[in-house]
């Protein structure tokens, strides 16, 4: 059986190694998300649309 003082430094290393890993693993996270909030804003907005045809054909429905 291994000494008291070494299973506290063993807990503390096993630790650390998970909170690295816990880390990486947040910062992919936040990097995918940008990522994905990038490539939506890089679709083009509409900008030819012809306002007065879709209320006049609103307009048809109604009557």
């Amino acid at each position: 059986m291994l000494p008291l003082h070494f299973h506290s430094k063993l807990t503390i290393l096993m630790a650390v190694t998970q909170f690295y890993r816990k880390t990486r693993k947040n910062y992919a996270t936040a990097n995918n998300a940008t990522t994905v909030m990038k490539q939506l804003m890089l679709r083009p907005t509409i900008k030819k649309v012809d306002v007065e045809a879709i209320k006049a054909e609103f307009a048809a429905k109604k009557a």
